[in-house]
């Protein structure tokens, strides 16, 4: 669906985890032993892998401008999973401080290693301002993530050719109904 480049640095860590369900076919990478692979997960770990996907999903339905559900909890499924993320601060030669997840020589493996980058994505991202930027595309049945590179940054749909012009399609046909 994807027909613009991917999201800037380490965000497209998190383009690429939650595109990886189709929502529209069904089709979960995760499903796949290549899929885990690329994410360094065992099949036992994948149900906590779709839980940070589809609460990035979340995050990525809020910056698009979509309300969590009547009804939700107050706390974010998205901080509750990342509070429990293994992050340090390092700081480099030149006195530069960054959060780094704790990597596998320290015990953090698997779908904890991949919560750990992904806290460690947004933080970064956060910190330079694309964070906001990176959205779930508006069309119930792709939810696609995308990155709005818009210069005001409205986009709604993952790509204009396919879902925005069904969506704008629809609301012709429901104007003239």
């Amino acid at each position: 669906m994807n027909e613009r480049a991917a999201a800037p640095g380490a965000l497209v860590l998190i383009e690429d985890l939650v595109n990886t369900l189709n929502i529209e076919t069904g089709a979960d990478a995760l499903d796949t032993a290549d899929g885990r692979t690329a994410y360094g997960l065992t099949a036992a770990e994948v149900p906590a892998a779709r839980e940070l996907r589809e609460a990035l999903r979340g995050a990525c339905l809020a910056h698009a401008g979509h309300r969590p559900p009547a009804g939700a909890s107050a706390r974010p499924p998205l901080d509750e999973l990342l509070a429990a993320a293994p992050l340090r601060v390092s700081v480099d030669a030149a006195g530069v401080a960054a959060l780094r997840p704790v990597t596998a020589a320290s015990g953090s493996t698997g779908a904890a290693a991949l919560t750990a980058r992904v806290a460690e994505a947004i933080a970064a991202a956060a910190a330079d301002g694309t964070w906001p930027r990176l959205k779930a595309c508006e069309a119930e049945n792709c939810r696609w993530v995308y990155y709005d590179r818009s210069p005001a940054g409205r986009r709604r749909w993952c790509s204009m050719s396919v879902c925005g012009a069904r969506a704008k399609m629809r609301t012709y046909r429901a104007r003239r109904g």
